[in-house]
């Protein structure tokens, strides 16, 4: 692969390793534990050392990567302390954005609410199985547009982004699809009944649809957790 040059969107070759190496993580085509080469991204890239430098850097802030000083770099494996600690902010963050949508809910919330949904089961119909992150990820900034809160909306993504891994390593997506939508139509019913306390409800038992997940997962595939002496 070339050396990339500036386009009109003015990418970089760093924005371009970033996205090669986050896609490739979150897909689990890079498992936690795999080593990873500058060199050899370098050589993928026909680029030098410093840009995938940068990016593994960035990686590391969102720690995808552990990057050690005479040691190789890896994807950085799952730390149930962190894993602890995204999921108590993003359910105290989710339980004030869905008491501030039932709240200010309106007839074009509820519309955009029910777009939503309705996008969501056309993915389920079409067996879109692909599109359907993107549309969940939807579906929580709607609720956030709702709320009068859109900047929750990076806090509640920069934790989600921490467990997706675990979610592709769980049920695949053909079947927990049904059961999220589910939810989601039933925490839109609440919002749009202006219930703040049912929204809550049903969004914390949407969130906690993960931990059986995380149990089975840390007992089946115990070497992609971080351990006390790593």
């Amino acid at each position: 692969m070339g050396q990339a040059t500036q386009r009109g969107d003015r990418r970089t070759n760093v924005d371009d390793i970033f996205d090669y190496l986050h896609e490739e993580i979150l897909s689990l085509n890079l498992r936690p534990g795999d080593k990873i080469s500058e060199a050899d991204i370098a050589a993928q890239f026909g680029v030098s050392r410093q840009p995938v430098r940068d990016a593994f850097s960035r990686l590391a802030n969102l720690d995808l990567l552990l990057i050690r000083p005479q040691r190789a770099t890896e994807v950085r494996r799952f730390s149930m302390r962190e894993i602890e600690k995204s999921r108590f902010v993003r359910a105290a963050v989710e339980s004030k954005v869905l008491q501030r949508a039932a709240k200010y809910c309106d007839a074009q919330g509820a519309a955009q609410l029910d777009m939503a949904l309705a996008q969501q089961e056309k993915a389920i119909r079409d067996r879109d199985f692909d599109s359907f992150g993107a549309l969940d990820y939807e579906f929580h900034k709607t609720l956030c547009t709702i709320a009068q809160a859109d900047f929750a909306f990076d806090v509640i993504m920069s934790e989600k982004s921490k467990v997706d891994r675990l979610c592709m390593l769980g049920l695949a997506k053909e079947d927990r699809m049904p059961e999220l939508v589910a939810d989601h139509k039933a925490i839109a019913e609440a919002v749009k009944k202006h219930d703040p306390d049912k929204a809550v409800e049903i969004g914390m038992l949407h969130l906690s649809r993960l931990d059986e997940t995380i149990e089975g997962i840390s007992a089946t595939k115990a070497s992609y957790f971080e351990h006390a002496d790593d």
